[in-house]
């Protein structure tokens, strides 16, 4: 029986997201995603951060670049991956960050363009639409499948 490795996240976007450009002009971009939970402790409303790293390859990190900033609202699906590196010492480290296959961003109306909302296919192409109501979803999903490893 085969695994599943699925990862369903809804946050605000820590910085604006970074790309770089790889061998074969692959774009690779990255930013940090915060998600929070409240709960009860001691008859006190407490509230807990988790920080992830996101990581989005070829056209879904180009129209990442394009429409996500800081403190934007989204809906992330993907995958977890934990890679090994050394750093500057020699001494071997591990990140784990979630490769993103999707992204939706989330918001009222007004979190978008004067014009409406944006949208984008699998191929990275985007187009404008014109948004009636008061809640937008645009949805942008990674039409290349290809498991590619971070060279850093």
């Amino acid at each position: 029986m085969s695994g599943v490795n699925k990862v369903i996240l809804v946050g605000h976007l820590g910085k604006d997201p970074e790309i770089r450009y790889l061998e074969g002009n692959v774009s690779v971009a990255s930013f940090p995603l915060a998600t929070s939970e409240t709960y009860n402790k001691d008859g006190k409303r407490v509230e807990q951060t988790e920080w992830h790293n996101i990581v989005m390859w070829r056209g879904l990190a180009d129209v990442a670049v394009k429409y996500l900033t800081k403190g934007k609202l989204v809906y992330i699906e993907g995958r977890l991956r934990t890679r090994t590196y050394e750093d500057k010492e020699g001494i071997r480290r591990y990140a784990t960050e979630v490769v993103a296959e999707t992204f939706t961003l989330l918001g009222r109306k007004s979190d978008f363009e004067p014009n409406g909302g944006v949208s984008a296919n699998n191929t990275g192409n985007t187009q404008a639409q014109k948004v009636e109501d008061k809640e937008v979803e645009v949805d942008f999903t990674e039409n290349d499948q290809e498991d590619n490893p971070l060279p850093f």
